[in-house]
C-alpha cells in the first residue's frame, strides 16, 4: 500500500501555505482555525478597537490567499505563524494610519493647542494604555525606531528576522536598536 495523502490537520502551517499557494480551501479553512483566535488575541493586545480587529484579520487572511505564494518560509529562515504575524502587523498600522488620517480634532481642542503640536500616533496611544508604570512611562520615552523594535521583539515575540521585515530594516540594524533600546531602559528604570 502506498502512502496515504495527509489531511490538513496533519499538516504543518507551512505545508498548509503552500497548499493555499495552489488554491486549497482546505488548507485555507485549516490554517485559519488554527491561527485566528491566536491572532485575534495578539491584535488586541495592541488594539481595543473590535472593529479595526475583525477589518485587520479580514485583510490578513485575504492576504494570506492572494499572496501564499509569495511565502519563502524556512528558506529565508521564517516560519508561516511569523509571516502572517507580520502581514496582520502591518494591516494594523495601515488601519491606524487611516484612523489617525481620518479623525478630525474637535475645533476646541485644535484651538487650544499650540501651533506644531502632534497627536501621538494611535499605537502609541494603545501601547500607553497597555503599559502602566515606571516601565510604561520609559518605553513612551524612548525614540520611535527603538520603541518599535522593542514592540515587535518584546511585546509581539516576533525574531530578529521577521522584525526586520516587519520594519524593513537590515536584521543587524534591529540588532542594533535593541541592544540600544534595553540600554536606555535600564538606565531609565535605574
Amino acid at each position: 500500500m502506498g502512502p496515504l495523502r495527509r489531511t490538513p490537520a496533519e499538516l504543518d502551517e507551512a505545508r498548509l501555505v503552500r497548499l493555499i499557494a495552489k488554491g486549497d480551501r482546505g488548507a485555507f479553512e485549516e490554517l485559519y482555525r488554527r491561527t485566528a483566535p491566536w491572532l485575534a488575541v495578539r491584535l488586541r493586545r495592541r488594539c481595543a478597537d473590535e472593529q479595526i480587529v475583525a477589518e485587520v484579520m479580514q485583510e490578513t487572511y485575504l492576504a494570506v490567499w492572494r499572496a501564499a505564494s509569495a511565502f519563502a518560509g524556512s528558506a529565508v529562515g521564517g516560519t508561516a505563524v511569523g509571516w502572517l504575524w507580520t502581514i496582520a502587523a502591518r494591516r494594523l498600522v495601515d488601519a491606524f494610519r487611516r484612523r489617525a488620517h481620518q479623525a478630525q480634532l474637535p475645533s476646541a481642542i485644535a484651538a487650544s493647542s499650540p501651533a506644531g503640536t502632534v497627536a501621538p500616533a494611535a499605537e502609541d496611544e494603545v501601547l500607553a494604555a497597555g503599559i502602566e508604570g515606571e516601565v510604561g512611562d520609559a518605553l513612551r520615552r524612548l525614540a520611535p525606531e527603538l520603541r518599535d523594535v522593542l514592540r515587535s521583539m518584546v511585546l509581539d515575540g516576533l525574531s530578529v528576522r521577521e522584525t526586520s521585515v516587519l520594519l524593513g530594516v537590515p536584521e543587524g540594524t534591529v540588532k542594533t536598536r535593541a541592544r540600544r533600546a534595553r540600554r536606555v531602559m535600564r538606565e531609565m528604570l535605574s
